[in-house]
């Protein structure tokens, strides 16, 4: 009796051919590793329908730009860098090379504490780069008058952690610098534009 019943059991699963179960396990495995290609295809199908486009570099009206600046400024090598990179416009090393000087006038990292705990212990910070700027022409004329770039951000702070909190601390730092750079040409390119028209 036992017997007839497992063999009831045994012909009652139907079989599936070996083809069928790696076809389907492949399936599977692809929807698995590609689902964030799957998804994000038709959001990029969507926005490229209703016109968007992620910026490009800045390209600044001048064929050769002098960067004025401390000669230790970071800001100032990544400003330099990525003009270059641009293909637009030439960095030049002197000033009487170029048709204007792009002035870095002061460089500023800030560091406030925004909270303490109970027990008057730092528990929040607020990070502040500033940079001010101005643009001249070769007669040293103001093209973009004196203007100031300012970028905060918040970071939470545990001294217990320190070293890897010093580390974010940096990388807040360098972050800004870049969204600075980058501010700072899209600035230059807008006024200098508009000087031009007028």
């Amino acid at each position: 009796m036992m017997n007839d019943e497992c063999e009831l059991r045994a012909t009652a699963a139907p079989s599936i051919p070996k083809g069928d179960l790696s076809r389907k396990s492949r399936w599977r495995s692809f929807i698995t590793h590609h689902s964030s290609f799957i998804i994000l295809l038709p959001a990029a199908l969507l926005l490229a329908a209703c016109g968007f486009q992620l910026r490009g570099p800045a390209t600044l009206p001048f064929d050769t730009l002098y960067v004025q600046a401390a000669p230790t400024s970071q800001f100032a090598t990544q400003l330099r860098r990525v003009i270059g990179a641009s293909g637009r416009t030439r960095v030049t090393s002197k000033a009487e090379e170029a048709d204007a000087t792009l002035q870095v006038l002061n460089e500023v990292r800030e560091k406030e504490i925004l909270s303490l705990s109970a027990g008057g212990r730092v528990r929040e910070f607020q990070l502040r780069y500033r940079v001010s700027y101005q643009l001249i022409d070769k007669n040293k004329g103001v093209l973009v008058p004196p203007g100031e770039i300012l970028l905060r951000r918040d970071f939470a702070f545990n001294d217990q952690d320190q070293i890897s909190k010093e580390s974010e601390e940096a990388l807040l730092y360098r972050d800004m610098q870049t969204d600075a750079v980058q501010q700072l040409l899209r600035r230059v390119q807008a006024t200098a534009k508009a000087t031009a028209k007028s």
